[in-house]
């Protein structure tokens, strides 16, 4: 069956297709008698206004566009839970798509997104060029999310990186382990400040840091373990990771158990974000809490500020991680 449209109102109701635009958009200028004859046609059709069109041609926009780095990635899903909770109470829609963690590919999405003339859009760990982020704020509001920006015209939401590694590096000493190797996120948004955290963090102890050149992805964590495996750093193989993400550390995980070590007898593993990944029972992995639906709700607060002309001058969220310790950290077992 076909969707009713705005013309199948306005010819059950006896008045015009303007009229009946006029009553969708809770226009001032119509009568009460009008009004109640257009609702009631529209009810009796079950038509429901086509947001879009609506946004288009009252040139208000009630939709938020939202672009996702990587889908598979849970801290993504609970990002977009705080956008749409958020959203949802101030009468905003989201629309989404994703970029695939491709620059490429995110500039496309981004310029799709814009199309739709959303009152804003919002980017989570985008890594798109910054003079791509430039030019869609130069068409409206932008936020980005777990991504830092010197842009006036765009406002960030991100929690303290080195904080949070340093957090790690310490609970791994306070276990007794001194040969700590980071898996580190590559160009990924937020692993510079997560490794700049982490050095700082071993420098303090006097420790001898080792990078391994890693990705947020799970194949990238096996991938680095394996080269850990393969040609181990000076002094041997490292007895802690501190995994860039989550989804690295189970990838990292999987291939220590693969090898034959024992996570976390053998080897502690820390991620970063708490995903509901990481709090599976069989995985129950340690690891860096970012408050995702908070950094959700805060970058709708401050993209409706912009939206609603409240604010001109940039907001820069930075918010504080906490560890939350389960079972793949241990003692260093003498």
């Amino acid at each position: 069956m076909a969707r009713p449209t705005m013309e199948d109102v306005a010819a059950k109701a006896g008045v015009s297709r303007a009229l009946v635009s006029l009553v969708m958009r809770n226009a001032p200028n119509v009568s009460d008698e009008r009004r109640t004859r257009v609702l009631c046609a529209a009810h009796e059709l079950g038509y429901e206004p086509h947001a879009m069109a609506r946004s288009l041609a009252s040139r208000t926009s009630t939709v938020l566009g939202v672009m996702v780095s990587d889908l598979r990635n849970a801290f993504f899903a609970d990002v977009v839970e705080g956008l749409d909770a958020a959203a949802e109470a101030a009468g905003f829609h989201l629309i989404l798509n994703t970029g695939g963690r491709s620059p490429a590919r995110e500039r496309a999405a981004l310029k799709s997104l814009l199309s739709f003339r959303p009152a804003g859009v919002i980017l989570l760990s985008p890594v798109v060029p910054a003079s791509a982020i430039e030019e869609a704020a130069a068409q409206g509001p932008v936020v980005l999310v777990s991504r830092t920006s010197r842009v006036p015209g765009v406002d960030t939401v991100n929690d303290d990186g080195e904080a949070g590694a340093a957090l790690a590096v310490e609970h791994l000493v306070s276990l007794g382990h001194r040969r700590i190797a980071h898996l580190d996120g590559g160009v990924a948004a937020g692993a510079a400040a997560r490794r700049r955290g982490y050095l700082q963090a071993m420098r303090r102890h006097l420790l001898h840091p080792h990078i391994v050149r890693s990705e947020h992805t799970d194949t990238a964590g096996e991938k680095a373990v394996h080269e850990l495996l393969g040609d181990p750093p000076l002094g041997g193989m490292p007895t802690a990771l501190l995994a860039g993400n989550d989804f690295n550390a189970v990838g990292a995980i999987s291939a220590l158990e693969e090898a034959g070590l024992r996570v976390p007898e053998d080897v502690s593993v820390v991620g970063y974000d708490n995903t509901s990944l990481a709090a599976l029972k069989h995985i129950s992995l340690t690891t860096v809490d970012q408050p995702r639906t908070e950094m959700g709700r805060l970058a709708v607060e401050a993209l409706l500020e912009r939206v609603r002309g409240e604010r001109a001058e940039p907001v820069r969220h930075l918010l504080h991680p906490s560890l939350v310790v389960r079972s793949t950290t241990a003692a260093l077992e003498r």
